[in-house]
This record gives structure tokens, C-alpha cells and sequence, in this order.
């Protein structure tokens, strides 16, 4: 497929999503979301690959947030449109795992799409923050929703209401991001923990993924009885037949996705 604002490229069963506007910071616009949500549904169908990255191009910024201007002239049924909001539910419901490499500044949309990754690994130079207050918005990108999941209310509140922007060590400390990583060694950090990923088996990966963010909304009878059902399916697999064998046979198991 082709892009006007983003690069993908396939390897080793990791498909990698650059956001590529740097004259703008990687800066979001409606088309570069658009784009975003249609890459991620096409690396969802294509069986060569098995974990999703996303960055950003250049080493300043993840993404920087929605391109001002872009912003400025929506208007309110915009927002029931082609929505942010619905673009970064698509990333958070991808049927395989999405790992956020972020490589500088991931503020507003930016922080946001972070958020609904799956992992987030971080240069040490990345800044986070959720600035939106300071121009008379909310984030509307289910902000208000994901990073209070993420990091609890009161962290989310200090983010969103002040709109102060944090460093990649705050980050961590409030449990933004998973890890933080010296900034020449990101790239192959971020492809460490993929390829590792890409060795598990890619139905059990999905479905234990349902269940694990249905576990944030659910009551645990209804999260205790969609786990058992989930088990049942995969205990139908020729990957759950795999797996224990080769544990039994003291190799490494090789896992097809069936």
C-alpha cells in the first residue's frame, strides 16, 4: 500500500509504521489519521507479520500532537467524523501486539496514541504530556479515558489539567511507559523486544490481548468467563499442541498461527 504520510516496511514478521511529516514535528492532520488507522488494519490482515511498531521519523519527535492548523478549523460535528478518537481505538483493539518506539515528542494526539500501544519504549530524551488544556480543548483521542487506565486519576489530572509536558524518567515513574533507553539504542531495543514477540504464538498473543483489556471494563465474572472461553479456542490449536510438546521435547517451539 502507499502513503503520502507514512512509511511501513516488513521484516522478520515486525511491520514498522513511521510516521514520516517531520517538517511538522510528525504532527497529526486528518489525512496522516486516516492513514494511520488504514496501516494498521493492513498489517492486521497480512500474515507476514506478527507485531506491530510505530514511530516516528527523524529523532525529535514520536508525534507531537494534531497539526494546529488542521485543528483550529475543525468544527464541532467534525468530531463524529473521521474522528481521532476512532483511529486510536483501532490501534488499541489490534488483533496483534503494537509496540510504541517513541523517539522524542509524544504530546497530545502523540501522548495519546502512545498510550493505546500495547508497550512503550522510550529514548531518554522523549517528552510526554497531554497540552491540549492550553488551547481551550480536551484530549479527545480518548485521553481522558486510556492514560487515567494507564496511570490512575490523579496522575492523569496533574497531565491533563495543568497540560505540563514530562520527561521520559517521570514517564516511567508514573508507569507511562514501559521502559527507557539510551537514544542511540532505541531502534535496536524496540526490535529486540518484537522479534522476541514475534516467537509467541501469534492466536494465544490476540486472545490473551482481548482479555486483558476487556479486564479494564469488565466485573470479574464476566472477565472470569470470557478467559475460560478464549482457553477453550485455544485449546484447539495446532500452536497449543506445539507448545507443549516441544516443551516435553526440551526444544523451542515453532509456532504457525493455526
Amino acid at each position: 500500500m502507499n502513503f503520502e504520510y507514512l512509511l511501513l516496511n516488513v521484516e522478520d514478521y515486525v511491520g514498522t509504521i513511521k510516521v514520516n511529516r517531520p517538517e511538522k514535528r510528525n504532527a497529526m492532520n486528518s489525512e496522516s489519521w486516516i492513514e494511520l488507522r488504514d496501516a494498521v488494519n493492513y498489517f492486521n490482515q497480512l500474515n507476514e507479520v506478527r507485531v506491530i511498531v510505530i514511530t516516528g521519523a527523524g529523532d525529535q519527535s514520536f508525534v507531537s500532537g494534531a497539526d494546529i492548523e488542521w485543528l483550529r478549523e475543525r468544527q464541532p460535528l467534525d468530531i463524529y467524523g473521521s474522528a481521532v478518537q476512532d483511529v486510536l481505538l483501532c490501534v488499541y483493539q489490534s488483533k496483534k501486539p503494537v509496540i510504541a518506539a517513541i523517539n522524542g515528542y509524544a504530546l497530545g494526539g502523540g501522548c495519546e496514541l502512545a498510550t493505546v500501544c500495547d508497550f512503550r519504549i522510550a529514548s531518554e530524551h522523549a517528552k510526554f504530556g497531554q497540552p491540549e488544556i492550553t488551547l481551550g480543548i480536551l484530549p479527545a483521542g480518548g485521553g481522558t479515558q486510556q492514560l487515567t487506565k494507564l496511570i490512575g486519576l490523579p496522575r492523569a489530572k496533574e497531565l491533563i489539567l495543568t497540560g505540563n509536558i514530562i520527561d521520559a524518567q517521570k514517564a516511567y515513574e508514573y508507569g507511562l511507559i514501559n521502559e527507557v533507553v539510551p537514544k542511540e539504542k532505541l531502534k535496536d531495543r524496540v526490535r529486540e523486544f518484537a522479534l522476541n514477540l514475534t516467537k509467541k504464538p501469534p492466536i494465544a498473543l490476540m486472545l490473551a490481548k482481548i482479555a486483558l483489556n476487556e479486564s479494564v471494563t469488565s466485573d470479574l465474572n464476566a472477565g472470569l468467563a470470557l478467559e475460560k472461553s478464549l482457553q477453550a479456542i485455544l485449546f484447539s490449536t495446532q500452536d497449543k499442541i506445539e507448545g507443549t510438546t516441544a516443551f516435553l521435547e526440551k526444544r523451542d517451539a515453532q509456532f504457525i498461527g493455526k
